[in-house]
């Protein structure tokens, strides 16, 4: 074995490009777009088509102005939609039936483009009529399926009675003689009827009789209890299993049925039934059971038999003729109304949901000649209203026009979030927002998650082998995406994440040089084995070439290029090295990151102009991180790129300058650590104390202010000004801002501080030690990986020759089984929730508030796809 030094410094990281953030800039994607409140008026009469070329066109977020009173004047165009979506359910129930047809949809870009082929009077028209036909094609149906299954049941009960006319005459006894072993035989098999002598015992005062049908398997068990014990154990029921399902005419569902023939002893006056037949008559008739004639001989028996064959055969030609009929009427209903477009229900279904979207958006507004609502838009989108507007009014000439008036004073109401995305951004943007939306112009953390989520996967997932694995399936779910996105949803909602992880566990696993645990040499490494013969089993410690500067005092070439050096792959103290690089980049970047997350902090305190956060609670807040975590990371680079001749230990340092105590032997003197320590806690009270007293101190300003402008009945925050009057609007912001204003305490606003305080400087130490699962789950990773190596390929390769020809085959399967089980399956999805984790707490605790709403225009597309979904 060999053992490299573990004085070897750690392998330079490959610097990232700088990319420019224009694009994403102006894309709305850093923070959310700007936002403008204003009203749109539309004339009454062209309500409906200038909302329909709202949700085609643009996008605008309507206000509900009939909230309070509750007013929808398009009530009744909802109902008649509602009505259309019912018969719509029903269609497409009843078509899925037909088998081999199905219906085509998901195309709502092709529905988009032709939408205005389709009028609701016309629609409605046609559904009304195809739904009347349809519930005729179903009535007959059942009607035909009743009547098949009536003749197939009497069939079944002749069938019975000829089987059982048969068998009776079949084992009859001839004479009584030769009784010998088998007398028990004969007297179990003869006719209960028979006397001694061989003849008949029925007499005209005493018969039996009996009474068949066919009842459903499920029930014949209750069936048989019920005669069972209503008859006092006086009728015996004898069931015959009818082997072919029927169809239900109701339901459409197989049932399984039996034969039953009921024998009990009758005793007949004239012609009137007994009390024993009317009472098996009437339970018969409560377990909803067809009741048939049995037959008096063979022969009639065998003739009924014939005839109900033909009747059989008759229905179910019938039946044939229906349903291909049926099938012809679905068929039109089912195929594509254009090449590449949905089928025609499916159409309709669309187009029922965006005209009851559109009256849903009309009764939102309110007003009698001119209709008007108040709405949020994209202030980039402005001039793009305006002129669709403007250029739909003009085309109508004499008629009343559509306009967008913008507040000049916003409102109080926070906006909503609006920010873009695509099909790039779009998952790394609902990660974010699965514990809520940034408030309006809060910086949103999907701009870096975007690259940090696949970074830090690959850090804890760092393997050149398995990441090319992961990064094929990302890319194939790239390169076929149009063929995912509707059989594979998942995969095509995951596709870019995938290939992104995939490409960055490639990246790290190159800086780990590891290829399935096995590593690689791509460039001369820096170690070579001692000069001398040394025996099977020594331990050798490698010496650096003649040409390699270990110190870094620039005699010779530096270090590997680029990532660990090969010739600690399989080496005594490959773990301890390994070990304590990982640790300490996992530390590296955990600090990295919450700086990050704290100046993103910084720029929302500078974007609303909050003086008092920025002084406050930032400041002090880096000056804590910088001077303990910071110390801390810069003592960890310094070690590594610095030889020293007695390295200090830096747990024992930082133990030492929190504890206060004295460092044996420190890195930069022992000033430097207690002045550091010193600043770290002095601003502790610094993000405590002044918040609280300047907020108060605020307060007592506006009051102050309030009072001086005079009591005159202004609205607070208003300067006193009256609202003028027939201006409902006014009145309402102004009822609006009177409710919403908050009661200032100053208690709450301490105690929340204190919370505060205490969260951040527990929870940076704590976060510091949660990124340590970076390289606790790398290690897992890379030992789970030399492990299934080891006990699989290296297993094979270690057979004679030529066995292990064989077993490598073998072995090779077993191992690409288990990868792809564990390490391509659990270990994806651990290393994911453990990511997701670090970004939700770790990352955006320290900026991110999460109190927004969101941005929900009204869009004919959006509405489509989520109804599709």
């Amino acid at each position: 074995d060999k053992s490299a030094p573990l004085s070897q410094p750690c392998p330079k990281a490959g610097s990232s490009g700088r990319a420019t953030l224009a694009p994403i800039l102006k894309m709305g994607i850093l923070r959310s777009e700007a936002m403008k409140h204003g009203t749109l008026v539309l004339p009454v009469d062209r309500a409906r088509q200038f909302v329909d070329m709202i949700g085609h066109n643009t996008k605008m977020q309507f206000e509900d102005m009939n909230a309070r009173e509750m007013v929808r004047p398009y009530k009744k165009y909802i109902q008649r939609i509602d009505e259309m979506e019912r018969i719509l359910r029903f269609l497409t129930d009843e078509l899925g039936r037909v088998p081999g047809l199905e219906v085509t949809k998901n195309n709502v870009s092709s529905f988009l483009e032709n939408a205005d082929e389709y009028k609701l009077d016309e629609v409605e028209a046609k559904l009304t009529q195809i739904h009347k036909e349809f519930i005729q094609f179903k009535e007959n149906n059942a009607k035909l399926t009743g009547r098949r299954n009536a003749a197939l049941e009497e069939r079944y009960v002749v069938q019975t009675a000829v089987a059982s006319m048969a068998h009776a005459s079949a084992t009859r006894p001839v004479q009584r003689s030769n009784r010998g072993d088998d007398e028990f035989e004969f007297d179990a098999s003869r006719s209960l009827l028979d006397d001694e002598e061989g003849g008949s015992r029925r007499t005209l005062e005493t018969m039996f009789s009996n009474i068949a049908g066919v009842i459903p398997q499920a029930d014949q068990d209750r069936f048989a209890r019920t005669l069972f014990r209503a008859t006092r154990g006086n009728t015996f029921t004898h069931f015959q299993q009818i082997f072919e399902p029927m169809q239900d005419p109701k339901t459409g569902r197989e049932v399984h049925k039996s034969v039953f023939v009921v024998y009990f002893q009758d005793h007949r006056m004239g012609q009137s039934a007994s009390a024993m037949s009317e009472k098996i008559t009437k339970i018969c008739a409560s377990y909803g059971v067809n009741t048939y004639r049995w037959p008096a001989s063979r022969e009639a028996a065998e003739e009924m038999q014939k005839t109900l064959q033909t009747q059989v055969e008759d229905q179910e030609r019938l039946l044939r003729a229906h349903e291909s009929f049926v099938r012809s009427e679905a068929t039109s209903l089912l195929e594509p109304t254009r090449l590449g477009g949905n089928s025609l229900i499916e159409e309709w279904r669309l187009f029922c949901t965006k005209e009851k979207s559109i009256y849903a958006t009309l009764n939102l507004f309110e007003g009698h000649m001119n209709l008007r609502a108040n709405c949020w838009y994209p202030a980039c989108d402005e001039d793009q209203i305006r002129a669709l507007l403007i250029r739909n009014s003009s085309t109508q000439a004499g008629q009343s026009s559509a306009m967008l008036v913008s507040d000049r004073i916003p409102p109080r109401k926070s906006p909503p979030t609006y920010i873009r995305k695509n099909e790039f951004t779009r998952i790394f943007q609902d990660l974010v927002d699965e514990i809520g939306l940034p408030c309006y112009g809060e910086a949103n953390p999907a701009l870096f998650t975007i690259v940090t989520f696949p970074f830090l996967f690959g850090v804890m997932y760092g393997d050149v082998g398995h990441g090319s694995m992961l990064l094929s399936v990302g890319i194939y779910a790239v390169w076929k995406a149009d063929e995912f996105k509707f059989t594979v949803p998942g995969l095509y909602y995951a596709r870019y994440i995938l290939f992104m992880m995939g490409l960055f566990a490639v990246y790290v696993g190159f800086l780990y040089n590891d290829f399935f645990s096995v590593g690689f040499s791509l460039f001369p490494s820096r170690w070579v084995m001692p000069p001398g013969e040394h025996k099977v089993g020594e331990v050798v410690t490698l010496e650096p070439e003649s040409w390699f500067d270990p110190t870094n005092q620039g005699n010779g070439a530096g270090p590997y290029p680029f990532g660990v050096d090969p010739a600690w792959h399989g080496a005594h103290n490959e773990l301890i090295f390994m070990n304590s690089m990982k640790m300490k980049i996992s530390v590296i970047l955990g600090v990295a990151q919450m700086m990050a997350g704290l100046f993103l902090r910084f720029s929302n305190a500078l974007y609303t102009k909050n003086a008092t956060d920025l002084f406050c609670e930032c400041f002090p807040m880096l000056v804590f991180m910088v001077c303990f975590f910071g110390f801390m990371d810069y003592m960890i680079l310094y070690k590594w790129v610095n030889q020293m001749p007695n390295p200090p230990s830096i747990i024992n340092s930082l133990i030492a300058m929190a504890m206060w105590g004295e460092d044996t032997n420190p890195m930069f003197g022992p000033s430097l650590p207690r002045i550091l320590m010193i600043i770290t806690m002095l601003s502790v009270p610094c993000l405590l104390i002044p918040k609280p007293l300047i907020k108060y101190m605020e307060h007592k300003r506006e009051v102050a202010a309030a009072n001086a402008r005079g009591g005159g009945g202004g609205a607070p925050g208003r300067g006193g000004r009256h609202a003028p009057l027939g201006d409902e609007e006014s009145c309402r912001l102004g009822l609006e801002e009177e409710e919403e204003g908050e009661h200032f305490d100053f208690s709450e606003l301490v105690i929340h501080q204190v919370i505060e305080t205490i969260e951040y400087v527990l929870g940076t130490v704590s976060h510091t030690a949660s990124y340590l699962r970076l390289w606790a789950l790398s290690l897992a990773h890379q030992q789970l990986s030399v492990v299934f190596f080891g006990y699989t390929i290296l297993t094979g390769m270690a057979s004679p020759f030529p066995l292990n020809v064989l077993s490598l085959y073998f072995w090779f399967a077993v191992w690409f089984g288990i990868t792809v089980a564990i390490l391509l399956g659990m270990d994806v999805m651990e290393c994911f929730l453990h990511v997701l984790r670090l970004h939700w707490v770790e990352f955006q605790s320290k900026f991110y508030k999460a109190e927004g709403y969101a941005f929900e225009p009204f869009c004919h597309k959006a509405i489509l796809e989520k109804q599709d979904d």
